[in-house]
């Protein structure tokens, strides 16, 4: 792997889990059954891990929802999970905006279809310069 690939290790061993549990079920489940198998399979890794965590959603420093991702690793990496015969650029569009809402740097939308799974690697930085918190 490159040098400076940002959590580098966490991604090898998430990838790692996600092709044990789509090993075992490949895309014949629904994503409830994928996560509460990943979860059992970040957990045995070490990880740290939020299922179902509530992110408040802010804009111009207000509260104005909350995003919900299938799992949060470590309070650093998003997860979002799809069953489903492939992911749709709607998908991949929808799960960029929501990376882009939060301070989170990682997110991988990993999608366990019928046929292979797929893993797609999302980086932004540059959300932590456009969405100060307020303090209170």
């Amino acid at each position: 792997m490159a040098e400076g690939f940002l959590y580098q290790d966490e991604t090898y061993k998430i990838r790692g889990a996600c092709f044990r549990v789509w090993k075992e079920f490949g895309g014949a489940f629904k994503e409830s059954v994928i996560e509460r198998s990943l979860v059992i399979e970040f957990q045995e890794l070490g990880f740290n891990i939020d299922s179902q965590k509530k992110i408040p959603l802010y804009y111009k420093q207000k509260h104005v929802g909350t995003y919900i991702p299938d799992i949060v690793i470590d309070d650093k990496i998003l997860i979002e999970l799809k069953s489903k015969p492939f992911i749709t650029r709607e998908d991949q569009r929808q799960f960029w905006l929501y990376l882009k809402a939060t301070d989170y740097k990682l997110g991988l939308l990993i999608n366990f279809g019928p046929d292979k799974l797929t893993i797609n690697r999302r980086i932004y930085d540059q959300a932590r310069l456009k969405h100060p918190r307020p303090s209170a």
